[in-house]
């Protein structure tokens, strides 16, 4: 996968913060609007639309005259995939791992271990639920349940 340039990044948590299921997608326009205290044109933010659908990190629909941007994957699966990524760079991945696990919050392990324990059930899907935010991936209230 990919890694993401600044400027790449920023449009990308752009489309990442857009709520799913609310939208169709969002315009060039709406990307610049929403990157505040840059000054970027509108044809460069454009370009970084063009260029992150060639890489396949966003799908686009026409709409009349313009494009509707959308993100092709969740910032998470993105992340998930920049770290099997990593540890396909060399070396031992059993290390990596070992190395990352004692690295972890305990919080961090219990979400891991919840997962490696679906995983082994067979219950794991592609959505990854953390214990500390709810169903919309927002931080969950500290007196709030989570019943996942």
């Amino acid at each position: 996968m990919t890694r993401l340039g600044d400027l790449e990044r920023a449009v990308m948590d752009v489309l990442w913060d857009t709520v799913p299921g609310t939208s169709d997608g969002v315009t060039v326009r709406e990307v610049a609007d929403a990157l505040d205290g840059r000054e970027l044109a509108y044809t460069t933010v454009m370009t970084v639309l063009d260029r992150l659908a060639g890489k396949g990190m966003v799908r686009r629909q026409r709409e009349g005259r313009a494009w509707r941007y959308r993100a092709a994957a969740s910032r998470e699966a993105h992340i998930a995939q920049l770290m099997l990524d990593a540890l396909d760079l060399g070396g031992s991945r059993d290390a990596a791992l070992v190395r990352f696990a004692h690295s972890v919050t305990g919080t961090e392990a219990d979400v891991l271990r919840a997962a490696l324990g679906a995983e082994a059930a067979g219950a794991l899907t592609d959505r990854v639920e953390d214990p500390r935010t709810d169903r919309a991936g927002q931080p969950a209230l500290a007196d709030e349940a989570t019943d996942r």
